[in-house]
């Protein structure tokens, strides 16, 4: 299990090159949250101190289910969240199976020793036809972070620092089949100029 004691975002002013790939992200999964025809049931796993993904999507959600290591106390005053305060693999099994519309693991599963348990608990953890979104640094992603983090100073050395892998299609595909995702209801696209793999999937 990763051994993280502050969440993405705490204690630090995020950098533009943060800003910038958050922004790229959230968008790319408000036109998924747009295509529902009702609120639906979101757990965001290793949503951040300001679970920002969250933020974003509130107008589009019945429940937003935050999961990391501390959250800004601020947010648990707003009614539709609810927030689990623990490493993210044992806060994932804290929670009922069936349970969820959508989970997101977004720039997460790098960060975890066992990705391939956390895919299976989120597997577990969607209703049927229930969406998994992830998205994660790519291999070309490693060079650019690195050089960003540790030459230039515009990311946090830290985070890099503590990621266990990087993915591309060849590596990510094999992890959602094993999970228990049909390889026809997955959906794999390179995205940030490349420098990401985002990928949506479907339980049926």
């Amino acid at each position: 299990m990763s051994k993280r004691d502050s969440s993405f975002g705490e204690g630090y002013k995020l950098t533009l090159v943060d800003r910038f790939g958050i922004f790229l992200s959230i968008h790319r999964v408000k036109k998924i949250f747009q295509t529902f025809s009702k609120p639906v049931k979101c757990l965001d796993i290793g949503c951040g101190y300001n679970a920002t993904l969250l933020n974003s999507l509130l107008e589009y959600i019945e429940l937003g289910v935050g999961l990391d290591v501390s959250i800004n106390p601020v947010l648990k005053n707003i009614q539709k969240f609810q927030f689990i305060e623990s490493p993210v693999e044992e806060a994932i099994s804290k929670l009922n199976n069936k349970s969820f519309n959508v989970v997101a693991i977004m720039s997460v599963l790098e960060h975890l020793n066992d990705p391939l348990s956390a895919l299976e608990m989120s597997f577990n953890l969607l209703e049927e036809n229930g969406i998994l979104l992830v998205n994660v640094p790519t291999w070309l992603g490693k060079e650019f972070l690195e050089f960003s983090a540790f030459k230039l100073g515009s990311s946090p050395a830290s985070e890099m620092n503590d990621h266990k892998m990087y993915y591309d299609k060849k590596d990510l595909w094999p992890l959602m089949v094993k999970a228990g995702f049909k390889p026809s209801n997955i959906k794999l696209n390179y995205h940030k100029f490349g420098l990401n793999l985002f990928c949506e999937a479907k339980k049926s």
